[in-house]
């Protein structure tokens, strides 16, 4: 497989600006939380809302859901990881004290310093380290931003009240470690930081409706937006490594287009809309 090393800086360039985008705003909106604080710890847990998001996570379940689906068409959750993700998947979301804007950005931030952590553990995998240096330095700043991303939310998490999330999310934590010692080649490396982007993404959409600080939302949305767009590289980039060499072959910035499958497009936003049924619910990487 080669990669056109001048496109992938390009892209990584154009990631970069996204990135910019999605935190530019944030250390204006700072002072602005610091008056919502105390409004914030008037109000309880919307027990309505957590209820609808029950609701609507047991029904997407039971149908197999879009995005769990999605990935169990590709054959990414089967053994041992699959189980082990279905049954995360299908814990009820519940109550706890404290404000949820917090637990929302706590349980954020806890699923960006997982990802900070996997990404880590898989640039220290042989196969991926002694690749394409460009390459890395592309899994490198994924790993950056993902970090940018926690520090983000931590801020806001801190200015409202809260305390700073600095652990990695529990749950999914041990899935991650579980799944580690499989990784044996680039597929399955890809499969499982796919998984946890699409979590990420998936958690920020469900859980933004929950939000009721504008600034927190508007954050929320656009970090959404970055890791939106790292599950839609990482879907293409696996369904044509699901291919075989010729799969690979195909994998090239810039792109041959009309040599592509017809997937190659598709697979990447599977759905119109971004499911919600691999989505944490607020409270599960809240700080005890």
């Amino acid at each position: 497989m080669t990669v056109d090393e001048r496109g992938l800086r390009e892209l990584i360039v154009e990631s970069q600006d996204l990135q910019s985008d999605a935190l530019r705003d944030m250390n204006g909106q700072m002072s602005g939380l610091a008056d919502i604080r105390e409004e914030r710890r008037k109000n309880g847990v919307d027990l309505d809302a957590l209820n609808r998001f029950n609701v609507g996570r047991r029904d997407a379940i039971k149908n197999g859901g879009m995005g769990l689906g999605a990935f169990a068409a590709r054959g990414a959750i089967v053994g041992t990881f699959g189980t082990a993700l279905a049954g995360l998947l299908a814990a009820p979301a519940s109550a706890q004290d404290g404000g949820v804007d917090v637990q929302i950005l706590q349980t954020a931030a806890s699923l960006e310093n997982l990802a900070v952590a996997t990404y880590k553990a898989a640039l220290g995998l042989d196969f991926i380290k002694n690749g394409n240096k460009v390459v890395v330095a592309f899994a490198e700043m994924t790993m950056k931003q993902h970090g940018e991303h926690g520090d983000a939310f931590n801020a806001m998490a801190k200015q409202l009240g809260g305390k700073e999330q600095k652990e990695a999310n529990a749950k999914y934590n041990k899935v991650v470690s579980d799944a580690l010692p499989s990784l044996t080649d680039a597929p399955k490396v890809v499969d499982l930081a796919a998984t946890l982007e699409q979590v990420a993404t998936e958690t920020y959409v469900a859980n933004m409706a929950l939000l009721e600080d504008k600034d927190t939302k508007a954050l929320m949305g656009s970090v959404m937006g970055v890791e939106a767009q790292h599950l839609a590289v990482l879907r293409a980039v696996g369904a044509l490594l699901s291919g075989g060499d010729a799969g690979a072959a195909l994998i090239a910035i810039p792109t041959d287009v009309a040599k592509l499958p017809a997937a190659a497009g598709s697979v990447s936003f599977p759905e119109p809309f971004q499911a919600t049924d691999m989505a944490s619910p607020p409270e599960e990487g809240a700080v005890k």
